[in-house]
């Protein structure tokens, strides 16, 4: 089987507008290679590149034709047989609503203001990003992204995003999950659903709503009405209906050129989902500013405003042992991070399918989404948590290991399954959750996935620290 892709849609405007830019710049001689570096034609026959999707070959070429400091990352491999693109998404700025970071907005910021973020770099050339996702094929680990030990590393290029001097400020990248409607299944003793089904109440009530939209397998509607991601039509914007969360890639800043180049690794330590009982607290839910933005953080570990709450001297970040995240292997109980603030993404998605997808079966008298999500979290958390500190550590959520009587890989979501990705342009509120979630006002660049099938080889020889 051939690998299939589906092209980006293309803003006409912004291309033409990006062909003059581009055109001054290379006369004005800014386009042009660094010393030493090959020319961009030579690109497309890199060993990582070569055998990509031409929708992605594309891309990369487009971003190294542009000024920068750097080429598009080169993915080393990390095994003998090179790494396999099984993903990639495709990211610009044609699908986000006008925001204060990707447009000039009348009366905000188009008086005086130095224009920051996506879309004014570069003389003026529209912001575009790509995003690979590459499996290690190494010996004894698995070769199937969708195993939950299995290793996969990403790679980030963005053009162009201006350096945020501040030093409170950052470029965060996001993968974004989706909630599916679950399959529905008997419940287990006392009407609770189990993990990932719904009860056949609970379908009955959501079938109902809307046109009918929400039912096993469909992305969920808040409405029940057919699927509309936030998108920009004719008249402005156009809100979305669905609902989900997201994993952080880390953060980035942008270089001299307003290129930006990251590397991050997707595996069982970093699969991890920020505490979704900050969500209320975001300041992006209506009602929530200024009320209660900043009102509910996570500073110390615990299961939120109706879970666990602990102390400093019990869960702070002691300076003789720091929290070192990395630390994920469950070798010893004295050398693995037990503090973690974040969970899981495969218990996150249970948490939102109590708040969403179980309107009969999960407490039917609680209709306050906040109140829900901040249950729901402290008793899903609970399951999994066995000391009883509302902390899930890396030994409790050990993927070879059991919670709640079920297999520990069902707390883990595979990363084909993450079907948009987002870039937000950040600034530390003491939050985890992504600024103002989960509206789009802090986003600078999203792109949906492209799944590759088979997977194609995306690496050239060979790391040096091979972790």
């Amino acid at each position: 089987m051939s690998s299939k892709t589906t092209p980006m849609t293309q803003n006409a405007a912004l291309l033409a507008l990006a062909g003059l830019a581009l055109a001054a710049l290379t006369a004005a001689g800014l386009g042009a290679q660094s010393p030493g570096e090959p020319d961009f034609h030579s690109l497309r026959a890199r060993g990582d590149i070569r055998f990509l999707p031409p929708p992605l070959q594309d891309r990369l070429v487009e971003l190294a034709r542009r000024p920068h400091s750097y080429l598009p990352l080169t993915a080393f491999s990390e095994a003998d047989e090179p790494s396999r693109l099984f993903g990639y998404y495709l990211l610009d700025t044609t699908t986000i609503p006008p925001n204060v970071f990707t447009s000039i907005i009348p009366g905000i910021n188009d008086n005086g203001v130095i224009p920051t973020g996506a879309n004014f770099a570069n003389g003026g050339l529209p912001t575009l990003g790509a995003v690979r996702m590459t499996l290690e094929p190494k010996p004894g680990l698995p070769t199937d992204p969708n195993d939950p030990r299995a290793f996969i590393d990403m790679f980030t290029d963005i053009s162009g995003l201006f350096v945020i001097n501040n030093e409170s400020g950052w470029y965060e990248g996001w993968m974004t999950w989706d909630l599916r409607v679950p399959r529905v299944a008997e419940p287990l003793a006392g009407g609770r659903a189990q993990f990932g089904t719904m009860t056949p109440a609970d379908a009955a009530a959501l079938a109902a709503r809307g046109t009918g939209n929400n039912v096993p397998g469909r992305f969920f509607t808040l409405d029940g009405n057919a699927v509309r991601f936030p998108s920009v039509g004719p008249g402005g914007p156009v809100p979305g209906n669905t609902i989900g969360f997201s994993v952080s890639v880390g953060a980035f800043n942008a270089q001299q050129q307003s290129d930006v180049h990251a590397y991050w690794e997707f595996n069982r330590g970093t699969n991890w989902v920020f505490p979704l009982y900050e969500l209320p607290s975001t300041g992006g839910l209506p009602g929530t500013f200024p009320a209660l933005q900043y009102s509910v953080q996570s500073v110390i570990p615990g299961s939120g405003p109706f879970g666990v709450r602990n102390t400093t001297a019990s869960h702070g970040d002691d300076p003789n042992n720091p929290r070192d995240p990395d630390r994920f292997e469950p070798v010893s109980s004295g050398r693995t991070e037990t503090r973690n603030r974040f969970v899981p993404s495969g218990l996150a998605a249970e948490i939102f399918r109590n708040v969403f997808t179980r309107p009969v079966s999960f407490l039917p008298g609680v209709t306050d989404i906040g109140e829900r999500l901040q249950r729901a979290y402290a008793i899903e958390v609970a399951r999994v948590d066995q000391n009883g500190d509302g902390a899930v550590s890396f030994a409790e959520a050990d993927v070879e290991a059991t919670s709640d009587g079920l297999p520990n890989t069902r707390l883990y979501l595979s990363p084909a399954t993450f079907n948009r990705f987002f870039v937000t342009r950040e600034i530390n509120d003491g939050l985890l959750a992504p600024r103002f979630e989960p509206t789009q006002r802090a986003w600078v660049l999203s792109g949906s996935l492209m799944l590759v099938h088979p997977a194609v080889p995306a690496s050239v020889p060979e790391d040096a620290d091979l972790r």
